[in-house]
């Protein structure tokens, strides 16, 4: 293990995540009785659909696996979905839909900006909802409300893992371009700056800039930055794809070679075709996809998506709609009643809860995770799937 990076979470109890679920005897009863219905409001169109799609699939898995055996406090689970469109104004109305339709809990779109309106409509209804990935930190009590949960390692978590991992490969200087349209990018580059600051020093940022997704032309960014007296030894792209695929393709033309680092909005290979042959770019996210992570319970749960879908997900984030599931299903049983309180109060007691998604753990003012096993993929000639090694941080900004 590499200095600055804390030893991973025992691969035994991630092992048990795909088989806990079902650890309950069937009931005979279950496939008799009303269903229970989880609500989905994501987006199943539009430019968010490649976030929500995978989780949103994932869900429909777990729901499988647990109504195999027996389901949950002897009903079934039957999910119901309201497609957002990837519109912000329109999530509201998408919650409102499965609500209607009469949804225990509600999932959401794996985005605070684009999730939060389908939140607020069902914290405000005193209803447990879930994002499934939104890894902004607000997405929880001090941002939605009480009943708000985000799957997600959160961006801070996610900074401070790669600020960390840079650290370890013997990096010096940093640059940050930030897209600043969305909270998650936001936070993610000013909590990169803080470990990284805390890690090397001042002097180790040599600079920093932004652009927006609306205008992604960055040609007087790049002036900037190849004007500085000291050039970086990496850039950290706090963007996603599409706008920060347009950055990435202007920094190479410009020949900015040095390695590119992100988050985990840089999963999934469909993208890849806006930057033929990009080398050098590393990354953090759940887990590999293509049969390259380490660990077991991921690579048999990829391998049962493909099957049932016809093909892997657009990213990895499929873990999180799976485990939202999990957790939900298993607070219910815990507190053998389907009302919000109860659960919520079960919810806020997890520690280090081995779901499939990783070790979780809530508490009642903390509904994310900042720490959890995650893979570092590199992209190499235009492809990902080489797996680097599965890291943790040791801190994490507050």
């Amino acid at each position: 293990m590499k200095a600055g990076l804390r030893p991973t979470f025992p691969a035994r109890l991630l092992a048990l995540a795909l088989t806990l679920v079902s650890a309950a005897a069937p009931r005979a009863d279950a496939e008799t009785a009303a269903p229970i219905i989880v609500g989905a409001a994501v987006a199943l169109s539009g430019p968010l659909a490649p976030y929500d799609d995978g989780p949103y699939k994932a869900m429909q898995l777990a729901i499988e696996s647990i109504n195999a055996k027996g389901g949950v406090l002897g009903r079934p689970l039957r999910l119901v979905s309201s497609d957002t469109k990837s519109d912000i104004s329109y999530g509201a109305t998408a919650a409102q839909n499965v609500i209607d339709k009469g949804a225990s809990v509600v999932v959401v779109t794996c985005d605070y900006d684009y999730g939060s309106a389908a939140a607020n409509i069902a914290n405000s209804k005193s209803l447990v909802t879930f994002a499934s990935c939104a890894g902004d930190p607000k997405f929880g009590p001090d941002g939605i409300g009480p009943y708000a949960y985000t799957m997600a390692t959160s961006s801070v978590g996610e900074a401070a893992l790669m600020a960390e991992w840079a650290n370890s490969k013997g990096f010096k200087t940093a640059y940050i371009l930030l897209e600043t349209d969305t909270a998650f990018d936001s936070s993610f580059a000013e909590a990169f700056k803080k470990r990284w600051v805390a890690l090397r020093g001042a002097d180790a940022l040599v600079g920093e800039d932004t652009f927006s997704g609306e205008d992604p032309q960055i040609s007087t960014q790049i002036t900037r930055l190849k004007s500085l007296r000291r050039q970086p030894d990496f850039v950290v792209v706090s963007a996603a794809p599409p706008p920060g695929v347009g950055a990435i393709k202007q920094l190479r033309a410009a020949n900015v070679n040095v390695p590119l680092l992100g988050s985990d909005s840089w999963d999934g290979d469909y993208w890849l075709s806006g930057v033929p042959k990009l080398d050098n770019m590393y990354f953090v996210t759940y887990a590999s996809m293509y049969g390259t992570d380490p660990r077991s319970a991921m690579r048999s749960f990829f391998e049962t998506f493909k099957t049932k879908f016809g093909r892997l997900p657009t990213q990895s984030n499929a873990l999180t709609g799976y485990s939202v599931i999990e957790a939900w299903a298993r607070a219910v049983e815990r507190a053998k009643s389907l009302d919000a309180d109860k659960v919520r109060r079960i919810l806020d007691a997890f520690k280090d809860e081995p779901l499939l998604v990783g070790p979780t753990t809530f508490t009642p003012r903390a509904h994310i995770n900042d720490g959890r096993d995650m893979a570092i993929m590199e992209v190499e000639g235009g492809r990902q799937g080489k797996t680097l090694g599965i890291f943790a941080a040791r801190e994490v900004p507050k």
